[in-house]
């Protein structure tokens, strides 16, 4: 055994010994098998990295360069054209199947994480959530609600809840004659009412006309003869027929809970769905809150 050899050896003793000094002055429990495959892993990149050093120390001190040259050349300088080195191969291959390896049975895909523990402790947060605030007050939702608007709305809507000059929809008043108008040229299948889609075209000219005025005007003084339309799927009285179609004229806990749910495109743009990120009562107490908001 050379000198080389013994000096190698030597220094991959001291790596996995500091390496397990480190581990056991820190009390890292080895019963764990991420902390296991960690420390195999670490002491096999010692053994390894003074292996291939050893080796290509020695080969370096004897080989001489040899074999057929490829006809390219640049500068004068050219390649040969040698097999990929053995010891590459192998540990590439070795490093391949010990990947696979670790995703199925040394740390599967479906083991424990951080993000499904979180996951996990919201939903049984939520339910308590729901359990504590199932009966809560008007005063309480009212509350609570502003909350939730003020975090999860009024980034687009305003602190107030007036739209921000046009750039989202305006809770202080119901909807603008634009935006009916758009609904009745569009459509709508998105909010999951009982009813299903409203066709697009329901009224064309003067008649979406009239009831775009009517509608915005809060459904005061004589009524469109055009609203029969409406009224087949909304109600006469646009309240939408106990939750079958969405309510003319207030902003109801089931509209409310349907858009938040499910989004919203229309004239103003593209609302995102966030059915994610509240709950029944904090849909209800969000609702309540809008509710008291006006012009």
């Amino acid at each position: 055994m050379n000198a080389l050899m013994i000096k190698g050896l030597l220094f991959a003793a001291i790596l996995i010994g500091a390496t397990i000094y480190v581990v056991d002055s820190m009390n890292i429990d080895l019963s764990d098998p991420i902390n296991m495959i960690t420390m195999i892993g670490a002491i096999a990149i010692a053994v390894l990295t003074v292996g291939v050093s050893i080796k290509y120390i020695n080969q370096m001190k004897s080989d001489t360069a040899g074999g057929e040259l490829c006809e390219d050349k640049w500068d004068g300088i050219g390649e040969y054209k040698n097999e990929l080195p053995g010891g590459w191969a192998y540990s590439w291959l070795g490093t391949v199947i010990w990947a696979f390896w670790y995703m199925i049975s040394g740390y599967p895909v479906n083991a424990f994480s951080q993000i499904g523990q979180y996951n996990d402790e919201v939903k049984a947060y939520n339910v308590k959530f729901e359990e504590m605030h199932n009966s809560a007050d008007a005063s309480t939702l009212k509350e609570m609600g502003e909350s939730i608007f003020l975090v999860q709305c009024a980034p687009c809507h305003g602190s107030t809840g007036d739209g921000l000059s046009g750039k989202a929809h305006d809770f202080t008043s119901r909807m603008s004659k634009i935006q009916i108008l758009d609904v009745i040229a569009k459509g709508s299948n998105q909010l999951g009412y009982p009813m299903g889609a409203m066709p697009k075209d329901m009224a064309t000219g003067a008649d979406a006309e009239a009831i775009a005025i009517y509608v915005a005007g809060g459904m005061k003084g004589e009524q469109p003869a055009a609203f029969a339309a409406c009224a087949s799927c909304h109600g006469a009285d646009g309240k939408g027929m106990s939750g079958m179609a969405p309510n003319l004229t207030v902003f109801d806990e089931t509209l409310v809970g349907n858009v938040v749910k499910n989004g919203k495109k229309g004239a103003l743009g593209k609302m995102p769905a966030f059915n994610d990120r509240m709950t029944p009562v904090q849909i209800k107490a969000l609702a309540a809150y809008i509710a008291t908001l006006k012009g």
